[in-house]
């Protein structure tokens, strides 16, 4: 036990006496120390539960015979950070996340952990952390929110956002704004849809660090309770088995995670996530396989933004064991791999049947025949870009128009509400990427403008910032090398015609390489808009977004 260098008697007697001040006793000192890593806090729905789901993942612990510890982590709301200076802060804090899950572990000689995240950027950070440390490790979410009710519909956060632009353009009614305010979020949890803190919690059971019904099983549920419990005990087994972060993140898993990323159309942020939690365990994650695994696995399952479906009705379609068993059946997945339940994912899905044809169906009926992801690389983005291809409309999946030029997602935001953005038009939001935000902010509310006016089937968004995984159109992100390196979007003017062909995965600036290079030589890099602090720091550190926005 790595804790016996804090607990041993005689020489440690300094250290147990610490323990003790805290109540502990020499039997418990005896046992494996377990750290359960809660971002418990009232600042984000998705973690008012979380001391709940701690306290059952302790009680599991004891059950099975170690000895909890508790600790906190940060967590960032993106709804509430979106549209000010707080959204620089949200890609950001998913490293401070794993240095401080990291810093703790070690600090402390824990012997294994529990990881309670939720939301957007807790989730990658605690997995980026287990990788890293590589001891016994179960992740354990704090559940999804349910899906509110207006006028008879299923509605989310999303919808929030559509409506602010539905009203500023007289759609709908202050009174009806607020009617949608008041119902879309009306339980804790992560927000309802296949955004990115659901498709994480849903992709870490692929992975294999978490316990089956970890991305689907609603926060308010009984069941979240007892799997928390199931995740302490497991947690023990896996320390008396010495099953390990790293004997279950292979290529293999990872590959796995994109084949079901494709299938649910998960959010665009999974395509920096993935790859840094790949990178943490020493895997090089190619984003270009995403055009490769996109004409393998159809999407099969339409949830919001794309769809009508929220979290919890995936939940009682069979939830993503009853996904991965679709997948299995066609012989996509690789079921031989070991997860956290101490068994193959085959040994997993033994039960796991679909009860909802609706909400997950199988090839020959699904949404789309291609995955819910697609890669896209041309002279504007030469190592590359990202869109969710699912949640695109059919009539903008090719598309050619003059690029609006905007060197701020507000900047664009103002433009679209006051009636600028024309049919055709490719809005261009640059110097919004990991160095040039700094922090990589989400363009959620540009594009849910340009929704709310009722434009997402005929404007098209491209970035090197990135979108909410609630973003829905044709919404281009991750453009890389980012503006702020001299990537090609820094050169972009107004007028210039922008050519998008996602299901050939290009994205090109109609120039000449010539007039291209002519522009780049005479561009020069604008002022750092933060220049101290931690983003200022982040800014120095981070790498493309191409590479996972890991630090150097």
């Amino acid at each position: 036990m790595r804790s016996k260098n804090v607990t041993t008697k005689v020489d440690k007697a300094p250290q147990r006496s610490l323990f003790k001040a805290m109540g502990l006793t020499d039997e418990e000192l005896d046992n494996p120390l377990v750290g359960v890593c809660n971002s418990v806090n009232e600042l984000i729905p998705g973690h008012t539960d979380l001391d709940k789901i701690a306290d059952a993942a302790k009680a599991g612990i004891r059950m099975a015979g170690g000895t909890p510890l508790e600790f906190g982590a940060i967590g960032v709301c993106d709804g509430i950070a979106m549209g000010h200076e707080g959204m620089h802060y949200s890609l950001a804090s998913r490293e401070i996340i794993a240095d401080s899950v990291e810093t703790m572990a070690r600090a402390h000689a824990l012997d294994a952990l529990v990881l309670i995240p939720n939301c957007d950027k807790i989730v990658p950070g605690m997995l980026m952390a287990a990788a890293r440390l590589n001891i016994p490790t179960v992740v354990v979410s704090g559940g999804a929110m349910l899906a509110g009710r207006h006028k008879g519909k299923d509605i989310d956060l999303n919808t929030v956002f559509e409506s602010v632009a539905s009203y500023k353009v007289d759609k709908i009614s202050e009174a009806e704004l607020l009617e949608v305010e008041n119902s879309a979020c009306q339980t804790c949890g992560s927000c309802s849809g296949m955004f990115t803190a659901n498709s994480m919690n849903c992709l870490t059971e692929v992975l294999g660090l978490g316990l089956p019904g970890n991305g689907t099983i609603p926060a308010v549920y009984a069941d979240r309770i007892r799997l928390a419990k199931y995740a302490g005990i497991q947690v023990m087994e896996m320390f008396e088995k010495d099953i390990k972060p790293l004997d279950i993140l292979t290529e293999e898993s990872f590959d796995n995670a994109l084949k079901v990323d494709m299938a649910l159309g998960c959010s665009t942020n999974t395509a920096l996530h993935l790859p840094a939690i790949a990178y943490e365990a020493g895997i090089d994650f190619d984003l270009e396989s995403i055009n490769k695994v996109k004409k393998e696995v159809p999407h099969i399952c339409s949830l919001a933004p794309a769809g009508s479906h929220h979290i919890q009705d995936l939940h009682e379609a069979g939830g993503i064991p009853a996904v991965m068993k679709v997948l299995s059946e066609e012989g996509i997945l690789n079921e031989d791999l070991i997860t956290v339940t101490g068994k193959t994912i085959k040994d997993n899905l033994v039960n796991a049947k679909v009860l909802d044809t609706n909400v997950i169906r199988d090839f020959s009926t699904a949404y789309h025949a291609e995955g819910g992801l697609s890669f896209l690389k041309g002279n504007l983005a030469p190592d590359g870009s990202v869109v969710k291809q699912a949640a695109v409309a059919d009539e903008m999946l090719v598309h050619e128009g003059p690029a609006r030029v905007f060197d701020s997602g507000p900047e664009a935001v103002e433009s679209i509400h006051a009636g600028e953005i024309k049919s055709g038009d490719v809005v261009v939001i640059r110097y919004e990427g990991p160095k040039g935000g700094p922090g990589m902010r989400e363009m959620l509310t540009p594009t849910s403008a340009i929704a709310g006016v009722g434009l997402d089937k005929e404007v098209a968004l491209i970035t090197d910032g990135r979108f909410s995984g609630a973003t829905r159109g044709a919404a281009i992100g991750h453009v890389s090398p980012e503006a702020m390196e001299g990537g090609p979007m820094a050169i972009v003017e107004e007028g210039d015609i922008i050519q998008i062909d996602i299901p050939n995965g290009k994205l090109n600036l109609k120039l000449s390489d010539d007039e291209i290079q002519a522009r780049l030589e005479k561009w020069k890099a604008p002022e750092p808009k933060i220049k101290t602090g931690y983003l200022s720091r982040y800014a120095r550190l981070v790498t493309s977004a191409s590479t996972g926005a890991v630090f150097k």
